[in-house]
């Protein structure tokens, strides 16, 4: 049986205080036992300290949003993988639309993105999705697939095991709009099939949540999909109650 996960990707906001008192509402919500639900919080680098230590010896596991794809050196502003597990952080985003929207991420530094992951012990979450043009002149599945043949096909088979992958339709992030539970299953499932191509059995244990305006009243019917393992959680995952709430729809 695939993990059933249910990350929070925080984005810019929050403050550190602000940060440590969502994760205590939500561990006080989830008491010490998290059942089959794999619950990831994924604040700002300013948070990841705070956040790891109150979170130790939790249910909850603690992502960082991004890692630079050089290990050290002169790159002002970076923060690189050793730093981010240094602190206790297990896993990490990479690949998400709007770091490759707006900061121009290629297939190239990802593939060094995961490399460095992977050398520094983190489970990477790694984004694919198309943008509503995309979708709309049928051009969705070449681009979902040309994201993970560029990346992802250049793991080893121990690498793949580690892997998360988290589909978010473009058009779905932040808009309101959400794509049905088939649409979202018919994604996966193709996605599924095209690891398959590489990594034959090994693609049918690898999770792959649906990343696009999920919410406590949608997710139970989305992630009753026998494709879709759990949700990549923007907006819903700043408040506690709603996090919870979509974790539920198991």
């Amino acid at each position: 049986m695939r993990k059933q996960i249910v990350a929070g990707n925080w984005k810019m906001n929050t403050t550190p205080e602000q940060g440590v008192e969502l994760v205590k509402s939500i561990l006080k919500g989830i008491g010490t036992h998290c059942g089959s639900v794999n619950y990831i919080v994924c604040p700002p680098y300013t948070h990841l300290s705070e956040v790891t230590k109150i979170t130790r010896g939790t249910n909850i596991r603690v992502g960082a949003q991004n890692c630079a794809d050089e290990a050290k050196g002169a790159y002002t502003g970076e923060v690189s993988a050793e730093m981010i597990a240094s602190l206790g952080v297990d896993y990490v985003i990479l690949g998400h639309s709007e770091r490759r929207q707006y900061y121009g991420e290629t297939s190239e530094k990802l593939n060094k993105r995961l490399n460095l992951a992977y050398a520094n012990g983190l489970v990477p979450i790694y984004c694919v999705g198309e943008t509503l043009e995309e979708r709309e002149s049928g051009k969705l599945w070449d681009v979902v697939k040309a994201q993970l043949e560029e990346v992802v096909f250049g793991l080893t088979d121990e690498q793949f095991r580690k892997l998360i992958i988290a589909y978010e339709p473009v058009w779905a992030i932040g808009t309101g709009k959400v794509a049905t539970a088939d649409q979202a299953q018919e994604m996966h499932a193709f996605i599924r099939k095209t690891l398959t191509v590489k990594y034959k059995e090994l693609a049918d244990k690898t999770p792959i949540l649906y990343g696009g305006s999920v919410k406590p009243d949608n997710a139970k019917e989305i992630f009753a999909k026998p494709d879709v393992d759990g949700g990549l959680i923007g907006g819903a995952a700043l408040k506690a109650e709603d996090f919870l709430g979509i974790g539920a729809g198991f």
